[in-house]
Order: C-alpha cells, then structure tokens, then sequence
C-alpha cells in the first residue's frame, strides 16, 4: 500500500502502487465510467504509477479504507509547472467523495507538488462532473469540438483550469 497523500473528512488520497492496478483497470471498465473517459493500457498506468512526470492517487473511504476511485496527475516535472489532472473515476457517485477527492487532488498540487495551473478536460455531456469542477472554482476554458471519436461518432471536451492563487483565494480562512 502506498502513502497516504491528503486526507479529509470522508476520503484520503494514498500513492497508487502496483497492487492496485486491477482495481484501476476495473474501475475503468466499468461502464458507468467508462461513458466519460477513454479507458488506458495496463502498461500506460504501470509505467506511470509513480514516474517523474505522472502519479496516480487510489481514493479511499475514511470510515473503512475501501478503494472507491483514483486519480491521475500528470506534469510533475513541467518547466511550467502546470498539472493536468488526466483521469478522474470516482465508483461511488452522489456521496460527496468525488468533490472532496477533487479538493484534496488541488491542495496536493498547490501545496505540495509547487503547481502554478490545474487543468483538466471533461466530455461536455458530463454534467454531474462539470458541476462538481465548477464548484470547486475550476473555470472553462474552451471547448474543444469533435475532438475524440468514440464508438464512430465525435464528442466534445470541456476545458477547464484553475490558478494557484485563485485556489488559495477560494480557501483563504478554511
């Protein structure tokens, strides 16, 4: 089991190891997930686990330690020191783990790992998941049109970032 990162009132971020890449792959493949994002090889989570430029974050239930989702950050080594929060799964939807994931994924980056810019990308039809960014001060960016083909039709992307000091504008006093 891999360090614990952050934790909150409900989850804790812990670094993702090789244990758990069945867990991550499952959590793709399954199919209310795997409708938002394009699931990725074994051998792209394994080779980016914990690399210089990629790390991958299991989300646990505090009460219990059960994995419920993970993330993956990637530009940890960026000259610009801009992350792009790449995955996001949450199996557990409607409980508040996610937004609060979310949040503990924002404070690592800003605190921890020195990041200027987060951002990310969201199919423009996911609107629980554009509601809980918003919520969190993430502000779109662009639209990116018919950038992906899935399943022979194109779809849209949903680009959203926030800054550093827009984050801790958010969280002054918390």
């Amino acid at each position: 089991m891999g360090r614990i990162v952050r934790e909150g009132m409900l989850v804790r971020l812990r670094a993702a190891d090789e244990s758990d890449l069945d867990f991550i792959l499952a959590s793709e493949a399954e199919p209310e997930n795997a409708r938002y994002i394009i699931p990725d090889s074994r051998v792209y989570h394994q080779d980016t686990l914990d690399s210089p430029a990629a790390i991958h974050f299991i989300v646990e239930r505090k009460d219990d330690g059960k994995a419920i989702g993970f993330l993956v950050a990637t530009g940890r080594n960026s000259p610009d020191h801009e992350q792009y929060w790449r995955r996001v799964v949450i199996n557990e939807r409607g409980k508040g783990y996610g937004k609060e994931a979310m949040n503990l994924l924002m404070a690592w980056a800003f605190e921890d790992a020195g990041a200027h810019r987060g951002w990310l990308d969201c199919k423009d039809y996911n609107d629980r998941a554009l509601h809980v960014y918003e919520s969190l001060g993430l502000r779109r960016e662009g639209l990116l049109r018919e950038t992906i083909l899935v399943n022979g039709k194109y779809e849209n992307l949903v680009v959203l970032g926030i800054l550093e000091d827009e984050w801790r504008e958010r969280n002054k006093g918390k």
